[in-house]
């Protein structure tokens, strides 16, 4: 088993397209009517036919209180890896996108982690991987 396509609800698939496409760099994989929706997933541009992030619109009450219930405790919805935390945040921040938390070093040895707003109802938590 693995991993080849996770969803993030937002509140606006256009401003989300936007967001994660020229703010976070990703591609368009995949860009189709689904009934009154789209389906768009995107992907790191340096990983085309990697794991795909799909750009869900929230179309239950039920989903927009769990995304407005994570939002207003701080808590973010999903994470995002990265090669180099600070160097990211540094940027991101160029680029106008506001962070709840920069980048901070795990309790207990954990990786460096920072967390920003992705503009559509989330905030999304980068952490580290290091290379090998």
């Amino acid at each position: 088993m693995r991993v080849r396509l996770e969803s993030i609800i937002v509140d606006d698939q256009a401003k989300a397209l936007k967001f994660y496409t020229e703010k976070l760099g990703f591609k368009v994989k995949t860009d189709i009517p689904a009934g009154g929706a789209r389906w768009i997933t995107v992907v790191p541009p340096d990983e085309p036919d990697g794991p795909e992030l799909l750009l869900e619109p929230i179309g239950m009450d039920f989903a927009k209180t769990f995304q407005q219930a994570l939002y207003e405790k701080g808590i973010p919805l999903t994470m995002l890896a990265s090669d180099s935390v600070q160097e990211e945040y540094e940027e991101l921040k160029a680029k106008g996108v506001a962070f709840k938390m920069p980048p901070t070093q795990s309790p207990g040895g954990g990786p460096m982690i920072a967390i920003f707003d992705d503009t559509c109802g989330n905030y999304i938590m980068m952490y580290e991987i290091k290379k090998k």
